[in-house]
């Protein structure tokens, strides 16, 4: 015991760690599900295991702001990422790992043909959206329903989620009649909710080019790195793919 302690000593006083620490990653809710595919694939292929901390980007960044111990973060967009570049929060700038694609959606099937009109009838009683000042999913629904002309009209209907996992418990559990939110829901495996869904327009809101930088506590942190790295492998390109992302290759 006694060596024990004189050991941990000797790796304090030369400044070693201890404890090997996971990789702390924000990352924006709708990745809440792809997420953990790529955590799997990356210890696979590397042994580094990462602690992904999901929640709004607009959260998240704040929660970076304040100090959390994060060394990487991956944003629903790209506005939120290169805010902390500027602040000098990150090591370099953003860059695009990958577009996401909107839906709007329901657990009833109540048809999608005319869906601008649907949602102006008494049919339809509340509509998820996520608070669009801190998730780009819920700006992209806003600005779609204010391209129809209906935002004023629809808006005594809304219900606002913190996050698109949020809105995504509303529309699978029913809380709602009808949600906004990406195309990953659909596409996830794990949701056995059976869905009745749509994809927006792409051109009815700005695209949803989706950030990713390394934080000031990865700096000369190779394991983060890689992961950085990895985020943009062909390999993790494929899993963004099955999940309804766009992606360059």
């Amino acid at each position: 015991m006694k060596r024990i302690k004189i050991l941990l000593g000797i790796l304090i006083f030369l400044n070693v760690p201890v404890f090997a620490q996971n990789l702390k990653v924000a990352v924006a809710a709708n990745l809440q599900a792809v997420i953990k595919v790529l955590q799997k694939d990356f210890k696979q292929k590397t042994g580094i295991e990462i602690e992904p901390i999901v929640g709004s980007s607009g959260n998240l960044v704040n929660q970076i702001r304040n100090g959390a111990p994060y060394d990487l973060f991956l944003s629903a967009d790209m506005s939120f990422p290169a805010t902390l570049y500027k602040e000098g929060l990150s090591i370099k700038k953003p860059v695009v790992y990958a577009q996401g694609s909107l839906i709007i959606c329901s657990d009833q099937n109540i048809g999608f043909e005319n869906w601008e009109r649907m949602l102006l009838t008494a049919r339809v009683k509340k509509i998820a959206i996520a608070n669009p000042k801190i998730a780009p999913y819920g700006k992209a629904a806003e600005e779609t329903l204010k391209g129809k002309g209906i935002l004023d009209d629809v808006k005594p209907k809304v219900v606002y989620g913190e996050s698109i996992s949020q809105v995504n418990t509303y529309i699978t559990t029913g809380v709602v009649d009808i949600g906004f939110t990406t195309l990953a829901l659909v596409k996830d495996p794990a949701n056995k909710t059976k869905l009745y869904w749509q994809v927006i327009d792409a051109k009815a809101y700005a695209p949803i080019e989706q950030g990713m930088v390394l934080l000031k506590k990865a700096d000369s942190n190779a394991e983060a790195q890689k992961f950085y790295q990895y985020i943009l492998s062909p390999a993790a390109k494929t899993i963004f793919e099955e999940y309804g992302y766009h992606v360059t290759k």
